[in-house]
């Protein structure tokens, strides 16, 4: 019960300086508290570090460079504040990990959480500091010029923060207690998968993700409504898979990608 109260209140003392940071929207909260308690009560210490890590970056990064974000906002469904949905899309996985890891203690929980969390971080630093890059990005499908913001798109800058993020992870993962004795089977496994995961996430984004177009603005955007006020129209994907599926997905693929290379290389 102790663990659990320790959780609860070092995920709701975060989540709320989040808030007043800007951050996390009410509801944002709750799901950065539900998944924080999760993890920190069942998973343990190096699990609850590890996640938050990956929050506290996300977070620093998505207020760096804010002014030259604030004109690409239109193109994105949501803007800095994370709310329960973006929450849960990218950590609720790594909870319910935590959760099967407290019910049926294995390592390969352990890899498999690192594995969606470093897929997470690679697409979120890719995201918030690939929008900075001072050239166009290529769609990752065709190699198109398109415009910043554009999703599926990639550049030399996001390529390089993909790799960070999901190094930064990998690398807290291998230091960790729990992977005592297999620090490098670790750390490969979890960067390996945080980068695939990060490329399909921008592959989905060009390709099937929902995708609107406002044509007060003459812009493409992942919002229904937007930011002029004005009803988007559908203009390709699939109408089911907006910007919180695809990032599950990311977080997913990190998982299984993970644990097959931790098949392969035991």
């Amino acid at each position: 019960m102790s663990v659990l109260l320790s959780g609860l209140a070092l995920s709701a003392i975060i989540a709320v300086a989040a808030y007043r940071l800007g951050s996390l929207s009410a509801s944002g909260v709750l799901g950065a508290v539900l998944v924080g308690t999760l993890t920190l009560s069942l998973g343990g210490w190096a699990w609850g570090t590890v996640l938050i890590a990956f929050f506290v970056s996300s977070s620093l990064l998505s207020r760096y460079g804010e002014e030259r974000k604030r004109a690409l906002a239109e193109k994105f469904a949501k803007g800095g504040r994370r709310d329960l949905a973006q929450v849960l899309a990218n950590g609720g996985l790594a909870a319910l990990l935590a959760v099967l890891h407290a019910f049926q203690p294995g390592f390969m929980w352990w890899v498999a959480f690192l594995g969606s969390l470093a897929a997470v971080s690679a697409d979120t630093w890719a995201t918030e500091l690939g929008v900075l890059s001072p050239g166009p990005p290529r769609l990752i499908t065709t190699g198109q010029r398109v415009a910043r913001g554009t999703s599926g798109g990639v550049s030399t800058l996001g390529m390089i923060a993909t790799l960070a993020g999901g190094a930064f992870i990998a690398l807290l993962g291998a230091v960790a207690p729990e992977s005592a004795g297999r620090a490098g089977l670790v750390f490969l496994s979890a960067w390996v998968a945080g980068i695939a995961g990060s490329l399909l996430d921008s592959g989905l984004g060009a390709t099937v993700q929902a995708m609107y177009y406002c044509a007060e603005e003459g812009v493409e955007t992942e919002r229904v409504i937007h930011t002029c006020g004005r009803a988007t129209q559908f203009r390709r994907g699939w109408r089911w898979l907006n910007n919180e599926g695809v990032n599950l997905i990311s977080s997913l693929s990190g998982t299984l990608i993970a644990l097959a290379l931790l098949g392969v290389l035991v």
